[in-house]
């Protein structure tokens, strides 16, 4: 959210002042974006070094690709709105479905390292000039982190408003903070992976 916000003032800043100053919003700027880069590190090293599931747990399957997608894209579009159940159930096998597969694997491995790497090499040009160079110049390089990041503001919105779909607004929220999600027909809780 730092991001995106301090991102609106840096890229309009005669119309947007929403921090005391242009320095200040580009200082938040990149301090965050450089925890966001250091926290995206971590995932990265305990997915594929630690737990050794990334490829499990976020590229979707086959029958993902060919049934999955599909069918979870008409219960979002139609079948939640008739009141119908989800067609996927998480276990800890299995957390996502093959749409938030698909998304996350997009996000993960696409647009978070490319937005941080053009992000980091706007942090400090000069050292890597020959590389900004090679990529088309700073517009260039400009364009390509602003169109990453509206790529992912737009995935923040859509994932708020898919983690409403729930029983109640907050059945999807509440347990993305506690890790520990109720089962239908179930008193306790258990843990979400």
């Amino acid at each position: 959210i730092t991001l995106c916000v301090t991102a609106v003032q840096i890229r309009f800043p005669e119309h947007i002042h929403m921090f005391a100053n242009y320095k200040t919003a580009i200082l938040l700027h990149n301090a965050a974006g450089l925890v966001v880069t250091f926290s995206f590190t971590l995932w990265f090293i305990y997915y594929a070094l630690v737990s050794r599931n990334m490829f499990k747990v976020y590229v979707p399957s086959k029958d993902d690709l060919q049934y999955g997608i599909l069918r979870q894209a008409k219960f979002y579009l139609l079948t939640y709105f008739l009141g119908w159940a989800n067609p996927h159930h998480p276990t800890p096998e299995n957390k996502f479905n093959p749409m938030q597969k698909s998304a996350y694997l997009a996000i993960m491995f696409l647009l978070v390292p490319l937005v941080s790497l053009t992000g980091l090499l706007l942090t400090n040009v000069s050292p890597m000039r020959d590389l900004v160079l090679l990529i088309g110049g700073l517009k260039i390089l400009i364009a390509i982190h602003f169109l990453l990041a509206c790529s992912l503001c737009a995935f923040l919105f859509t994932h708020v408003y898919l983690a409403t779909l729930g029983k109640t607004p907050m059945a999807y929220i509440k347990p993305m903070w506690t890790g520990w999600e109720e089962e239908e027909g179930e008193e306790h809780p258990h843990k979400a992976s």
